[in-house]
């Protein structure tokens, strides 16, 4: 099943309706990060390039609940896009109603409006078949370009489409280019660093990694409950005591398919979680009493240096530390920059892995960095995800 994409169709004279990821980081009411705005501005320039288009773009911002309330407005997103655009980009008063028909219907060719945020009406995440309905009726297509709510069956990006021809758009297209092959035949060796707090939310990744993967590497607060599992003391780290026989289990299926786990070999450890707390360093696996794991100490970094660097294919998802406090973030900036460096076909997906290479200024060095956290998860466990099923060719 192939994805229709806006270069499948012909888009001339029709109004668009496109879904966009503008939940953009505001800070009393001014955008401190306007990447997600950015990375639809291809899709954006794409359709008004073709002869006689008018756009409709629709987004949430924040959780405000089924409420309105004017610290989710999305104006900021309007005048933003204005600047990026060179063109005005008209504000609707709502998602819906009257008005804002009136407002969609009377726009002339290169024309854009942005309509308020969807999550003022409940009926956008119950995915209500009316309020998705009452979207439709705003244009003549839909596009959707919001990979970071394609996991979600929400009516403006699941319910649309049963109302009106659909299509991805580019920044779809990408994630789906660079995902779909890491599960189904990845270049090898295929090589993934899976870091962050929790083992419970990554069980599904990790599971469905085991079936490609050669080497898996774990790092992060998620590693202490491996590392328990395996007979090693871990102080008072981060450990989710209820998913140790579930980390031993996961060992074994590596053991049985051949994939080679990577866990911290030594630590940089501290007192208490704090950024003021002294870095030491633990040079062995175990980590003693009363200390608590922030950072994966030098050795470890050697170990996953050597795979990284032969890696054909390689996703990151989740920091190496606690790389929010400076004394405890040399681990997952030496990781960021060894993705950085690899040759093969490198993905970050998830938030804080695309918060480091961000922070550290690499993104522009990774073949490809996701803008969808749970949306790259999810797509990594192989679930199907509502937003993205909705656009493929059913033949």
């Amino acid at each position: 099943m192939g994805l229709r994409t806006i270069r499948d169709i012909d888009l001339k004279g029709k109004a668009i309706l496109l879904r966009a990821d503008f939940n953009v980081p505001l800070k009393e009411g001014v955008i401190t990060d306007d990447t997600r705005i950015r990375a639809v501005l291809p899709t954006i320039q794409f359709i008004l390039d073709q002869e006689g288009t008018s756009l409709i773009l629709m987004s949430h911002l924040g959780r405000p609940k089924g409420e309105r309330k004017p610290e989710f407005s999305l104006m900021p997103v309007s005048e933003r896009l204005s600047e990026l655009l060179g063109r005005k980009v008209a504000m609707a008063p709502d998602c819906i109603g009257d008005e804002v028909k009136r407002k969609a219907e009377g726009l002339g060719a290169g024309e854009v409006l942005l309509l308020e945020n969807l999550r003022f009406h409940n009926g956008e995440t119950k995915n209500d078949p009316g309020f998705a309905k009452n979207l439709a009726e705003l244009g003549d297509f839909y596009v959707n370009d919001a990979f970071g709510t394609a996991h979600r069956a929400h009516a403006s990006t699941e319910g649309v489409s049963h109302y009106l021809p659909s299509a991805a758009g580019f920044l779809i297209e990408k994630e789906v280019k660079f995902f779909a092959p890491l599960l189904e035949d990845p270049a090898q060796p295929f090589v993934a660093v899976i870091g962050g707090a929790k083992v419970s939310s990554k069980i599904g990744v990790l599971e469905s990694l085991l079936k490609q993967c050669k080497t898996l590497i774990i790092g992060g607060g998620m590693s202490y409950t491996f590392l328990k599992t395996k007979g090693h003391s871990i102080g008072n780290s981060l450990c989710e005591d209820e998913y140790l026989e579930t980390a031993g289990s996961l060992l074994d299926k590596a053991a049985e398919k051949g994939v080679e786990i990577l866990l911290p070999v030594d630590h940089v450890v501290a007192d208490e979680f704090c950024e003021s707390s002294e870095a030491l360093l633990i040079n062995s696996s175990d980590i003693p009493p009363g200390k608590i794991g922030m950072d994966i100490g030098p050795k470890t970094v050697e170990l996953i240096q050597s795979r990284i660097a032969e890696a054909k294919s390689l996703i990151w998802n989740g920091p190496m530390g606690v790389f929010e406090f400076d004394p405890f973030a040399k681990g997952t900036i030496q990781v960021a920059e060894m993705v950085a460096a690899c040759q093969g076909v490198t993905v970050v997906g998830g938030g804080d892995s695309v918060a480091a290479v961000n922070k550290f200024n690499l993104a522009s060095k990774i073949d490809h960095v996701s803008t969808g956290g749970g949306a790259s998860l999810e797509f990594l466990e192989g679930k199907a995800l509502p937003g993205i099923v909705v656009l493929q060719d059913q033949e």
